[in-house]
């Protein structure tokens, strides 16, 4: 396993559209498990494949407390959403140190294929619907931070390049 380079926003590539997965074999599942401890180090509730440079459908999620349930969403699709919505206040491992509120759908149903190439789908609500719709938005080249004023996103960007020339 290996940890994999997490890019940061405003990075073109964080806007490019996933590709869906054909084929569920040893690659993939070798992405997933890199993607996998990536997120744990980092550490984060949730990685998009295309959040490491990856224009894959790949999602990798675990919002237990102990980080010992690990989702695998391959090609996922919200197949639902419901028009009762919630505030809550996110974060990104590709805009670090950035929180702010986003309202999303309080509940959804989601169908996707698993690591083992099995298709199941669940439903979910809270902070799992939260992050699920998160991810989701990176696959389709969107990042939390397009959900804020005009403002607040060139703050954000400006504020990111600044830590980004001071770690060079």
């Amino acid at each position: 396993m290996a940890l994999l380079p997490i890019l940061h926003y405003p990075d073109a590539r964080l806007h490019k559209k996933a590709r869906p997965v054909d084929v569920v074999d040893d690659r993939i599942r070798r992405i997933v498990r890199d993607m996998a401890e990536t997120m744990y180090e980092a550490p984060g509730i949730g990685l998009a494949a295309t959040q490491v440079d990856i224009h894959e459908r790949i999602v990798v999620i675990d919002v237990s407390e102990n980080h010992d349930d690990l989702l695998v969403l391959i090609n996922p699709v919200i197949t639902w959403k419901s028009e009762e919505t919630q505030v809550y206040e996110e974060g990104c491992l590709s805009v670090p140190g950035v929180y702010d509120e986003v309202r999303r759908s309080a509940r959804i149903k989601v169908e996707a294929t698993n690591e083992n190439g099995e298709r199941y789908g669940f439903d979910a609500e809270g902070l799992l619907a939260v992050c699920v719709q998160h991810e989701l938005d990176h696959l389709e080249g969107k990042v939390f931070v397009e959900y804020l004023s005009y403002l607040k996103q060139s703050r954000i960007k400006t504020k990111l390049r600044k830590l980004e020339r001071q770690s060079a």
